[in-house]
């Protein structure tokens, strides 16, 4: 079956915040996310979609649906191998392995517990003492972007079970008596309509970054957009041949943020910066000034500088905590913390 083109993350017209935040988190997996959240019709799906014309190459072994890192996850490889009966590899070296780009790997709102975490053939196991594994969606999506649709409409047990595995990077398939563990590290990606409801506060915090998104006002974009979206459906593969050089560009400034990123040193006192941007909109816990050094890091290496500035803390910041700050109950998240700053500051003593 002929591969379906997809629109270039290139091509997308506008939404910089979303597309900033979604190119961090291909920088960084360590930002743990982004969450999406705004209108329909405003591109959200489409960014996300379009990630995988963006994405790093990464090595696998060859036919392992777990995506396992040949060289760091041989022993993880290994302890698979004898839960399954298989043979076991004599040495990392032994493996066969193969290039491909990190997957974006799409959850549906209404997959069932096995499908995402993957099952047991429980005839095999028990008549024949044989353990065959059907893999779920977070194998898919091990080392790679897991997306979530609509994602405030999750059920319940589902949200359960991306929690755990987010939290301990494994997956535990267990039936009938029978348990078999996986590495499962993934980025979430989630979109959603915050008319539709919010997410469960506990989830909410999972996501690294927050982007709020609504339609473009301006009139000459619109009108770029419609053009662009119209090209595209009349000739996909056409389109997306155009867009192939800025594709790569893309990808070329990502790979060097990589590897940039290690080098990237803070001062101390922007340190103290991250801190006090947490304390002044009243941040619960740490989660929120880890993010945020990582992201104003990875913002600067995205830059192609080895220094964060002042701004990239502050980019950062609005990127990290609008998710975060404690709210009254029914209390919208805010779509920036600039206001929360304001509300938060002592009000001006007024001078006769």
């Amino acid at each position: 079956m002929k591969k379906q083109p997809i629109f270039p993350f290139a091509a997308i017209i506008g939404q910089e915040k979303m597309k900033l935040a979604l190119i961090l988190n291909v920088i960084n997996p360590g930002l743990s996310g982004v969450l999406i959240r705004g209108e329909k019709g405003t591109g959200k799906s489409t960014a996300v979609r379009a990630m995988a014309d963006i994405m790093p190459m990464i090595q696998v072994i060859e036919d392992c649906p777990f995506q396992l890192d040949p060289v760091n996850e041989y022993e993880a490889y290994q302890d698979i191998c004898q839960n399954l009966g298989q043979t076991l590899p004599q040495s990392p070296e032994s493996l066969a392995v193969t290039e491909r780009k990190v997957k974006v790997v799409e959850l549906p709102v209404g997959a069932s517990e096995d499908r995402v975490v993957g099952s047991l053939d429980l005839e095999s196991a028990l008549k024949k003492g044989e353990s065959r594994i059907e893999p779920g969606l977070l194998a898919q999506a091990h080392r790679g972007i897991l997306y979530v649709d609509e994602v405030n409409l999750l059920d319940d047990h589902v949200v359960d079970v991306l929690l755990d595995s987010a939290a301990m990077g494994v997956n535990t398939i267990e039936r009938e008596g029978i348990s078999f563990t996986h590495p499962a590290r993934f980025t979430l990606v989630g979109t959603m309509n915050p008319e539709e409801g919010e997410l469960r506060p506990q989830l909410l915090d999972r996501f690294g970054l927050c982007v709020h998104v609504q339609g473009i006002d301006p009139i000459d974009e619109r009108v770029a957009i419609m053009k662009q979206r119209i090209a595209f459906d009349e000739d996909a593969v056409g389109f997306v041949s155009r867009w192939v050089h800025e594709s790569e560009q893309l990808v070329e400034r990502i790979m060097a943020a990589r590897d940039l990123y290690p080098k990237v040193k803070v001062s101390q006192s922007l340190l103290y910066e991250v801190a006090k941007s947490c304390l002044d909109v009243g941040v619960d816990g740490h989660r929120g000034d880890i993010v945020i050094l990582k992201t104003a890091k990875t913002l600067a290496a995205y830059e192609g500088r080895c220094e964060v500035q002042a701004t990239d803390v502050r980019l950062a910041a609005e990127l990290a905590l609008p998710h975060r700050v404690r709210r009254q109950p029914l209390m919208d998240i805010p779509d920036s913390i600039a206001e929360l700053r304001r509300e938060n500051s002592p009000e001006p003593h007024s001078v006769n």
